[in-house]
């Protein structure tokens, strides 16, 4: 594919030779001869003068670079589109899999595909051009909406929602038990029956082996756009908010609430039946037990600013010696106070 053919697609300026036969896209460091790369952060520009790359995605204020360049308004996520023009994933030819077992109840939209060993309960509705991959499994009732792609032992659970362009990776489980347990007087553990629902709108993506659970009476949430890593716990009765970004092994305990475009940095843990408001980032293994402030940057475990959490490991490693120098102060003040 030309260079100039990519500009075109992706709606950017060529500076340089518009003619050169582009192969694939890659990283910078990883880049041949041929391949389409780019820069997005301004501190790796020294980088560029390595690359093997025939050519690079760049914004205007990156000035002359020694390769081809294709100048972008937003040279990350025209990489993420440039891939798009050199891999699609492989899609399933439409229809009914021999080997499926399909409820006679259920309505399947025109144009879906259902692998091998998938299975579709009683009265589950499933929207236009899904995707059901060998061994998903989707429960009675469910009902999912168009351009649904499920892999291979993802679970969608009874009576749980599903939006439009939702996406599961493998052995994600939507609507999995919300972990609610009565303790009775002998110390045994009474299970509550959860009798809520899950429901993921539209745009959402949930990655591999990550459990939203269904809540114990109403509804658990994850809003549009919001995207959930690997790794993930979502416990009974939470929200998670528009755009939200979760990243691997973070756990939210029941009845959390998170606004809008909320990130939380890997390992972050969420106490429960708190709210997280808008457009706040918890960086990595921080603990948070309270409702946090709109627009607020927190770490540390009890998470606080983020600001102060640098200052404060700044000083950790210096406690012991400070620790000292104050028993020998207060030595001293003890002294000249005999004296």
């Amino acid at each position: 594919m030309k260079l100039r053919e990519i500009a075109q697609a992706l709606g950017c300026e060529v500076a340089g030779n518009g003619e050169l036969e582009i192969t694939g896209v890659a990283g910078m460091e990883h880049a041949r001869p041929g391949e389409l790369t780019f820069l997005a952060n301004p501190k790796y520009a020294p980088k560029v003068k390595d690359t093997r790359a025939s050519a690079i995605l760049i914004d205007k204020k990156s000035g002359e670079l020694p390769i081809a360049r294709l100048i972008s308004t937003d040279p990350y996520v025209d990489f993420a589109r440039a891939l798009e023009l050199f891999y699609r994933p492989p899609r399933p030819a439409p229809g009914i899999h021999q080997l499926a077992s399909v409820a006679a109840s259920a309505e399947i939209g025109a144009g879906a595909s259902i692998g091998p060993f998938a299975v579709v309960g009683e009265r589950v509705k499933l929207g236009r051009n899904a995707v059901l991959h060998p061994h998903a499994v989707i429960y009675e009732g469910a009902e999912i909406g168009d351009d649904f792609l499920a892999h291979s032992h993802a679970v969608v659970r009874e009576f749980c929602r599903v939006g439009n362009r939702v996406i599961l990776q493998n052995g994600a489980v939507i609507g999995g038990d919300g972990f609610g347990f009565a303790k009775q007087r002998n110390g045994t553990h009474y299970k509550i029956v959860q009798s809520g629902v899950t429901v993921i709108e539209d745009d959402v993506e949930v990655q591999s082996l990550t459990s939203v659970d269904r809540a114990t009476v109403g509804e658990t949430r994850v809003k549009r756009g919001a995207k959930i890593d690997s790794l993930v716990q979502i416990g009974h009765a939470s929200v998670v908010g528009e755009d939200n970004i979760i990243c691997a092994q973070a756990g939210l305990a029941g009845s959390s609430i998170l606004e809008r475009n909320v990130l939380l940095a890997g390992q972050v843990g969420i106490s429960g039946h708190l709210t997280i408001h808008d457009d706040v980032i918890v960086y990595a293994q921080s603990g948070v037990g309270g409702d946090v402030e709109k627009g607020s940057r927190i770490s540390g475990s009890p998470a606080f600013a983020a600001n102060v959490w640098l200052r404060a490991i700044t000083a950790f490693p210096k406690l012991p010696e400070l620790l000292k120098t104050l028993r020998e102060l207060k030595k001293r003040v003890e002294e000249l106070e005999k004296k």
